[in-house]
């Protein structure tokens, strides 16, 4: 699937069927999260592949946005460690982490899969809890969780372009 298709075509799908996804096809997708540009070439994520159903199943207690890990397949932890970062002060691990999200989500579009971003940080009471639940050491924050799974629905594409919300220049 060409960028320009993906990227307008990509929307986040909450019904997955049971068919399971590949170690290749996972590491396809870990790939282009490391692909992802990054302050400073930083690269501070960790990626958890969950595949375990009691862990999958778990998450929704904390996060209550999350009932769709109870279909999925694999989820992905993208997490945030702090010791490569060298601007402390300046969270860019936030932005890295976006971005690597981004190209996860568009990589497993392309390639027939089906997504949703499930956002984790800033809400401390879902990071202390899914901290805890993926035994992460203390340096490591968690970012977001990537459900994925082969689509059990299909959604149009959306236009979600404003002009009214776009300046030049100037506001």
């Amino acid at each position: 699937m060409e960028a320009i298709k993906a990227i307008f075509s990509r929307r986040s799908i909450r019904k997955f069927t049971a068919e399971s996804i590949g170690d290749e096809t996972i590491e396809h997708l870990l790939r282009a999260g490391c692909a992802a540009p990054s302050a400073h070439n930083e690269q501070p994520w960790h990626f958890i592949v969950i595949r375990d159903r009691a862990i999958l199943d778990e998450i929704p207690r904390i996060h209550p946005y999350a009932q769709m890990l109870k279909q999925t397949p694999v989820a992905l932890a993208v997490c945030a460690d702090h010791k490569l970062e060298k601007d402390t002060e300046a969270d860019y691990w936030v932005q890295d982490c976006s971005a690597a999200t981004q190209n996860i989500l568009l990589a497993a579009h392309a390639l027939g899969l089906g997504a949703c971003w499930l956002g984790i940080h800033p809400r401390m009471k879902r990071k202390e809890a899914i901290s805890k639940l993926l035994n992460l050491p203390e340096h490591v924050s968690p970012f977001c969780l990537i459900a994925l799974g082969y689509p059990a629905e299909k959604k149009e594409p959306d236009d979600r372009y404003h002009p009214e919300r776009i300046h030049q220049n100037q506001w």
